[in-house]
């Protein structure tokens, strides 16, 4: 039985009624999942590729070597004063002068303690070795006059340091009381590794005195036993090679005991230790 051909072009599908075009477009878009129908703004926001990052942004979040620079004190950096700014791979002037007296210092540190073992200078010392009166006056306290004359022995123990002495004075005391006026002494020159004797007379003039030191000293000499002491003072400067100290004072006591009598004259026996150093104090 033959069909009716118009009727089988209507019934029967073809391609052309099946035309893409024939479709909503916004419906194939919201339901087509393939990537070439994708939004390219939707991509560009849910991509993490490295590729569709912003530059904007990856310039804000991305530290620079300027930023880690501020963060770690800026150590390779030298300011500039004009602008404040910084350049990089120049050192700090401050660093460098800080590093540069710390070195000098050591050295000089270094340079002065290798001096000072090697000139260390070592105090001299001063011993009495005789003693020679030349009369005693204790008959009209509270004054006593009496006029004495000592020999004095220096020792300079240093290999390389010399001794200049000035300034110096001398007098005798007893029981802690002067019963001789200072008499200056002149300024001499230590030699190293040497002795120098000095023999100075001392006194002459009347001095005050309590009753009770003008009437011990003469109950001493009444027994032959009188205990005195020696005092010099004055400074004394070091010097090695070309270097010249500084003044440093100098106080020598020396405490003798003498075979002192009444009436006698010239010289006068040392008792105890004889020829014993002196105390010295720089």
């Amino acid at each position: 039985m033959a069909e009716n051909p118009e009727e089988q072009k209507q019934t029967s599908p073809s391609p052309e009624h099946h035309h893409p075009e024939e479709h909503n477009p916004e419906e194939r878009k919201q339901t087509s999942h393939s990537p070439e129908h994708h939004d390219p703004e939707e991509q560009k926001k849910t991509s993490h590729s490295p590729e569709h990052h912003d530059p904007e942004e990856q310039k804000q979040t991305s530290p620079s070597p300027e930023h880690h620079q501020h963060a770690h004190g800026m150590t390779n950096c030298e300011h500039d004063g004009g602008g404040g700014a910084y350049r990089f791979g120049q050192k700090n002037p401050r660093r460098a002068c800080c590093t540069f007296l710390v070195v000098f210092l050591a050295l000089a540190g270094i340079t002065a303690l290798i001096v000072w073992l090697v000139y260390r200078p070592h105090k001299p010392s001063f011993t009495v070795v005789a003693f020679a009166v030349y009369g005693i006056n204790t008959s009209s306290p509270p004054f006593v006059s009496a006029t004495m004359q000592f020999t004095v022995v220096a020792r300079n123990p240093n290999h390389r340091v010399f001794i200049l002495y000035d300034h110096l004075s001398t007098f005798v005391s007893y029981r802690n009381q002067a019963i001789t006026p200072p008499v200056m002494l002149p300024p001499f020159f230590h030699e190293r590794k040497s002795t120098v004797a000095i023999s100075p007379v001392i006194g002459g003039a009347a001095v005050p005195v309590s009753v009770e030191v003008a009437n011990g000293l003469a109950l001493d000499e009444v027994y032959g036993v009188v205990g005195l002491r020696l005092v010099l003072m004055g400074k004394l400067r070091w010097k090695a090679g070309a270097i010249w100290s500084g003044h440093y004072g100098l106080y020598v006591r020396c405490e003798l005991l003498v075979g002192l009598k009444k009436g006698l004259v010239g010289q006068v026996p040392l008792l105890g230790s004889p020829h014993s150093p002196c105390n010295v104090h720089i």
